[in-house]
């Protein structure tokens, strides 16, 4: 079961921003583990070299490139790039994002825009440029990496107006893009992540708003999730790879949403 021989992935934001195991470079090492090629892309050359080192150490095929998931020109030279290299597209993880704190009266116009590009556009331009290789096949499997923002919109009493409107963005995005493709043989989920312990939360997220305090952001956060601990990026990983399996044939244009029961805890 879950088995992906002859399948090619591809994962963006492959890379981590730290030393541990990120969504997307947890995500890329399962659907190897599982048989499938994987084709990384990071903006980070460096940290996609880390996962497609990590992938071949363990006997898998990956291919890492450089892309910047904001630039169409890259995202259409990097699906060209994986076509080059592996003949076919079955499975798309858009893994590309980070938010930014603020309402609509506080918030720069330059930090909408930068948000709604990172992380809804990156999405939008990965469905864009690998639809076509997936309806030619006849069959392909998009997730979305989503968050809990795009559903409850006020977390840890901060507000993040774009970066929740962004992920509910999302979400719409895969929802549409499943049924505009349904009869084609392509599927369109979306995976949406609660409070997770991955690097990002010791590289960034501690110092934008924990002061540098690792230790009781995480106790801050964990006190919030009626399960009482984070998830990590392996949870996320899991619920991509159900997803993206012909175990979820029939599931199409829906969420799974892995937070350890928050967004149903908070009114």
């Amino acid at each position: 079961m879950l088995d992906l021989p002859g399948k090619v992935a591809v994962v963006t934001g492959a890379g981590s921003v730290g030393p541990g195991w990120g969504n997307g470079k947890a995500t890329a090492v399962l659907l190897a583990r599982q048989g499938a090629s994987v084709f990384g892309i990071d903006i980070h050359a460096e940290a996609a070299a880390v996962t497609g080192a990590l992938i071949e150490q363990e006997g898998g095929v990956c291919a890492t490139h450089r892309c910047d998931m904001l630039v169409a020109r890259d995202v259409q030279a990097a699906m060209d790039a994986c076509l080059a290299r592996f003949g076919r597209i079955d499975i798309l993880i858009n893994n590309v994002g980070g938010s930014a704190p603020g309402d609509a009266a506080s918030m720069t116009e330059e930090v909408w825009d930068a948000q709604i590009d990172l992380n809804l556009k990156t999405a939008f331009l990965g469905c864009k440029y690998v639809l076509p290789a997936m309806e030619e096949q006849g069959a392909g499997a998009i997730v979305n990496i989503a968050s809990i923002a795009g559903l409850r919109h006020h977390v840890a009493g901060r507000t993040y107006a774009a970066y929740s409107a962004a992920k509910a963005g999302m979400i719409a995005l895969g929802q549409a893009t499943a049924l505009a493709y349904v009869k084609k043989g392509i599927r369109c989920n979306t995976v949406v992540v609660g409070t997770m312990h991955t690097p990002l939360v010791e590289a960034r997220v501690a110092h934008q708003i924990g002061g540098g305090d690792i230790k009781a952001l995480i106790a801050t956060r964990e006190s919030g999730i009626p399960m009482g601990r984070m998830g990590d990026a392996w949870d996320v990983a899991h619920a991509v790879l159900f997803l993206v399996s012909d175990e979820a044939r029939y599931i199409t244009a829906t969420e799974i949403i892995v937070d350890g029961g928050i967004s149903a805890a908070r009114p």
